[in-house]
């Protein structure tokens, strides 16, 4: 299988199944001397671990990490680094009745029509655990760019029909609550609408808002490598994100450009900033120093149990109630996830700007 390895430079690959004996990563690229243990890994693991809040699978897992290889006496060691998590809870026998029919919003259909084969426990490589190796490395990815002075916040901005409200905006209440609202009052709502979707035996969807912070102008590149389009492809990765907007977004369609184009302004402190930002912190496909805000539509966990219409692999018509342990909404879990791969991101085009002018290479070898 193509298509497990993410970066350039700072380049990771995730690797195992959902019913396997585990998942991992292994990152390529790190710089040495790296001050790095399982704890500052398991801090990010921990936040989209299964069974903490009803509104989660009730999978028992402990996501434990190992780290295999690429760090000695606490620090990175400029080899790769190879991270492990064991899978504990698996109950293979809740999918032996998929393999088949084809599951409405899953993989099951395209696998078969690519490799004639699949591994129909619980998705396999298309299973949402799959990002547990994206996590992990970006918990690492984060470390280097807290050293850089970039600061990634990430949260729940709406569940179904219920949003956040910018004047309840309280970032201490991200983590205060099982759906990492940063609005007390729109998760109490948020909870109560899952609640009934639950006992209509279904699903729901919702957005993801990450702001980014700190990062300098001018990283990114300017045509195939754009900053925003780098963060579009990582963010359209994760399995269940449909959509991906910047700044002021598919808004920017309805505003003329005297509205959408942000003002030049210099501040106090001399630093050339913006009075406005609908370009989300990036312009030309750069960082232009001003944060970075973008949001992603994630779609309804497509594992419901009420009955729905599908085909099994002969063609033959069946109804079907999907059995086993599923999120009634993804978007909680996903949060992290996001912000991990933002931070793959970030890091990988901050080490590939080193090569941008004779001035950082002079730095680096002279100084």
């Amino acid at each position: 299988m193509a298509g497990s390895s993410f970066g350039t430079i700072f380049k990771i690959t995730t690797w195992g199944e959902s019913h396997g004996k585990g998942v991992g990563v292994v990152i390529d690229g790190c710089p040495a001397g790296l001050s790095l243990c399982e704890a500052d890994i398991q801090k990010f693991l921990d936040r989209r671990r299964p069974g903490q809040s009803r509104f989660t699978t009730p999978r028992k897992e402990s996501d434990a990490v190992e780290i295999l290889s690429g760090v000695f006496e606490g620090q990175t060691a400029g080899t790769p680094v190879s991270l492990l998590v064991r899978n504990e809870n698996q109950r293979s026998k809740d999918y032996s009745e998929i393999a088949s029919y084809y599951r409405p919003g899953h993989a099951d259909y395209t696998f078969d029509a690519k490799y004639g084969f699949r591994d129909y426990r619980g998705g396999g490589r298309s299973s949402g655990r799959e990002t547990i190796g994206r996590v992990a490395a970006g918990a690492v990815a984060s470390k280097i760019l807290a050293e850089t002075g970039v600061s990634i916040r990430t949260y729940t901005r709406s569940i179904g029909p219920v949003a956040i409200s910018p004047d309840r905006f309280d970032p201490d209440e991200i983590c205060a609550n099982a759906l990492f609202m940063p609005d007390a009052a729109a998760a109490v709502e948020a909870q109560a609408y899952l609640e009934r979707c639950m006992q209509e035996q279904d699903s729901s969807g919702g957005t993801i808002e990450c702001v980014i912070t700190g990062m300098p102008a001018g990283v990114g590149e300017t045509v195939f490598e754009k900053l925003d389009a780098n963060l579009a492809k990582a963010m359209f990765s994760i399995g269940a994100v449909k959509g991906f907007e910047i700044g002021s977004g598919f808004g920017a369609a309805a505003k003329k450009g005297s509205e959408n184009n942000d003002a030049f302004l210099t501040a106090p402190s001399g630093k050339i900033t913006k009075k406005t930002n609908n370009a989300g912190g990036i312009l030309g496909g750069m960082s232009d120093g001003d944060p970075i805000v973008f949001r992603v539509a994630v779609k309804p966990t497509p594992s419901i149990a009420r009955a729905q219409q599908t085909v099994k692999k002969d063609g033959t018509p069946i109804d079907i109630r999907i059995a086993g342990r599923h999120d009634p909404v993804v978007v909680p879990r996903a949060v992290v996830v996001v912000e991990s791969m933002a931070a793959l991101v970030l890091t990988d085009l901050l080490l590939l700007n080193l090569s941008a002018r004779m001035e950082y290479l002079k730095k680096i070898y002279t100084d």
